[in-house]
């Protein structure tokens, strides 16, 4: 129960990471507001909730007038986002403005907004990804995106560090998830580059990732700051061939 009394954030909170995450919240103690464009997976779970798009222009807004309902936010978990697995040859327009809207443009202005909101000790911890961090084919708008993020982490601490709030991202490697399961199924080619390149030889859940973001926003990570941590068994450190 280490959030105990806390006020949570959580954004893309439906399924897979996000979802898992709420779940880990919970389960330390923290009061949690679910934010999805779909939220009816988690209907049964004892969060407040709220279904809007992200990406639109009244979101930021939307957002924190729930949020301000709940009191101070201690958390601010930045997980939602979409996937892409375009060259940039291959991404039109229509792609590069959805995946740069989504997972890099909305966040930013989601985080502007609730900054009056977070008060000192407040952490943010945004879901960056192993392709922000490094090359791979045919993901070009999805690794930019995530490459702004992961930057945007490093850049914030400049910002609000004199204000005593943390921010940190995590970013995933090979994980199970509903928005990944495809790829990992039927793509044979993607799934030897990133499980066999894992040193460890499997795919992560998301619940290891939750377990991580979890341990960002608690005491034990007090002096964390400004670390883009890879969940990825391995993979970004020696994409041992297996």
């Amino acid at each position: 129960m280490r959030l105990r009394g806390q006020t949570a954030v959580i954004t893309g909170a439906n399924r897979g990471i996000g979802r898992a995450t709420v779940e880990r919240f919970l389960a330390e103690g923290a009061q949690v507001l679910a934010v999805d464009l779909d939220v009816q997976d988690i209907e049964a779970l004892p969060v407040q909730r709220l279904a809007i798009d992200l990406a639109s222009h009244e979101a930021p807004a939307r957002v924190v007038a729930e949020a301000r309902r709940m009191g101070p936010v201690h958390c601010l978990i930045n997980n939602a986002g979409i996937g892409a697995a375009r060259s940039l040859a291959e991404s039109d327009d229509e792609l590069i403005d959805r995946v740069l809207g989504t997972n890099l443009r909305a966040v930013l202005r989601l985080t502007r907004d609730m900054l009056p909101l977070l008060g000192p000790d407040a952490s943010i911890v945004n879901v960056s990804s192993v392709f922000g961090e490094t090359g791979y084919p045919t993901s070009t708008a999805y690794a930019v995106s995530k490459a702004g993020i992961s930057q945007m982490t490093r850049q914030l601490v400049a910002d609000l560090s004199s204000q005593g709030v943390r921010v940190n991202a995590v970013a995933p490697g090979v994980i199970r998830t509903p928005m990944t399961s495809a790829r990992l199924d039927g793509d044979e080619g993607y799934r030897k580059a990133m499980i066999g390149g894992t040193p460890l030889a499997r795919v992560g859940t998301p619940e290891q990732v939750a377990a991580v973001i979890a341990f960002l926003c608690t005491e034990d990570a007090a002096y964390v700051n400004g670390q883009v941590i890879a969940v990825d068994g391995g993979w970004l450190a020696s994409r041992t061939r297996n």
